[in-house]
């Protein structure tokens, strides 16, 4: 096989939480559309299952097989950047870091984007990667078009214009449909963001949050448990001047306590939970206001070295303080000791299938623990939260809904289906996970 594939291995699979492993028969690394196309109709030909996977970033099983695991590697880098439409096609397997300096040593930007850019394209949009905005909305709203590579090998151009149904799922296809192998992308000229963080009182920030929304263009805020504080962050677009935060006060901010300390503490708090209130107390007076401006990637993104496990869910925004504070009481009242913030982000509708935020206005909550801490307690009490609100899980992110919670909760759930089964009827791209939250 080695003069087929740019690169065959065999060794296991892990994502980046460490929750989720898998053995597959083989994993391979194309280096075209038409080695990806062989790789498929071979994997048929063998009767082996397939599965994309990117940078392992998602908490659950989506890419998990034990068969042929297909690494993005070699499909890498910018196709073609269309300045009259304003589009940039790029291989799937091109990280977002990577994207987003390209973009902009050309000027150019997405619109939106998450707070961490590791994950490739394919998969951040795969599994409805989102940040916060009151206008613009999850990395997946922003594909213009999308190149499939479908479970016979056939190559699908899909658009607005050209096959029509299957890109109005696909732009959030869990990798159910096929392997994606180029994605196009909405863009603009680079501009300025100028973020404002500021400490707020969490009774505050709740009875205030419809205007903190209205007048932000992208608006979150983390609340720390066992406290009354919160942190909020409002990005707004500048006319400039440019003023990046200073290296040091940057290094001290993103690093030093975002990162090392907050390392150190999450590990006394695993070691002696009695400690967690403590220190989130502490951790959450040591904040400070800052204001800085800079291109989006460097105010929207930021280093992420601390594991965790995590889940999120979309809710309509109109019932998002009702939960949160339903989350806040159940801590209270527990003997939960939760070392993480729960953080809080908003979306507009948008019209894919299966996005969360997929014909309403949506708001995110998500809820974090440090890696090898039991998380499962928190998580369903969260879940049943979120669940009596009609909430919408992240597809890459802890939950335990089913095909028929999200039949429900999905209006065009069905849309979605019975492209799969026109696209992929013997499930080559099939998995347990995919079995749970689609059904079979």
């Amino acid at each position: 096989m080695s003069d087929t594939y740019g690169r065959t291995t065999t060794s296991a699979w892990r994502n980046w939480a460490g929750n989720v492993t898998a053995r597959p028969v083989r994993a391979v690394s194309p280096a075209s559309v038409d080695e990806l196309a062989e790789v498929l109709r071979r994997a048929s030909e063998d009767g082996l299952k397939v599965k994309p996977v990117g940078t392992g970033h998602s908490f659950t099983a989506t890419a998990a097989t034990d068969g042929v695991l297909i690494r993005p590697d070699l499909l890498t880098g910018i196709r073609h950047i269309d300045r009259a439409a304003m589009t940039v096609t790029v291989e799937a397997g091109t990280p977002l870091k990577r994207l987003n300096l390209a973009l902009a040593r050309e000027g150019l930007s997405l619109t939106n984007m998450g707070d961490i850019m590791e994950q490739t394209v394919a998969g951040a949009t795969s599994t409805g990667t989102h940040g916060t905005g009151r206008d613009s909305a999850s990395i997946s709203a922003q594909i213009r078009a999308l190149e499939l590579v479908t479970a016979d090998g056939t190559v699908l151009r899909c658009s607005e214009a050209e096959n029509p149904d299957v890109f109005a799922v696909a732009r959030l296809g869990l990798g159910a449909l096929g392997v994606i192998s180029a994605i196009t992308f909405d863009v603009e000229p680079v501009f300025l963001l100028t973020a404002r963080e500021e400490p707020m009182t969490f009774d505050r920030v709740t009875a205030d949050f419809d205007e903190l929304f209205t007048e932000n263009e992208h608006f979150e805020f983390y609340w720390f448990p066992h406290t009354g504080n919160c942190n909020t962050k409002r990005n707004n677009r500048s006319a400039g001047p440019a003023a990046p935060p200073g290296k040091v006060g940057a290094w001290i901010d993103d690093e030093l306590l975002s990162n090392g300390v907050f390392q150190v503490a999450c590990s006394l708090g695993r070691a002696v939970p009695g400690t967690i209130p403590s220190i989130a107390r502490l951790s959450s007076r040591a904040l400070s206001a800052r204001t800085y401006t800079d291109i989006p990637y460097k105010v929207f993104t930021s280093p992420r070295r601390v594991r965790f496990m995590e889940m999120e869910y979309a809710l309509p925004r109109e019932s998002a303080v009702e939960a949160l504070r339903e989350v806040k009481t159940m801590i209270d009242r527990s003997p939960l000791r939760i070392s993480f913030p729960v953080e809080v982000r908003t979306a507009p509708a948008d019209d894919i299938a299966l996005s969360t935020a997929s014909g309403r206005e949506s708001a995110y909550i998500a809820v974090h623990l440090y890696r090898g801490t039991p998380y499962q307690a928190y998580f369903t009490a969260v879940e049943q939260i979120m669940t009596a609100h009609g909430g919408r899980p992240h597809w890459g992110k802890i939950h335990t809904r089913d095909a028929a919670y999200l039949a429900g909760a999905y209006p065009r759930f069905g849309e979605f289906t019975a492209v799969r089964d026109r696209l992929d009827p013997d499930r080559l791209f099939g998995n347990d996970y995919l079995r749970r939250v689609l059904g079979d």
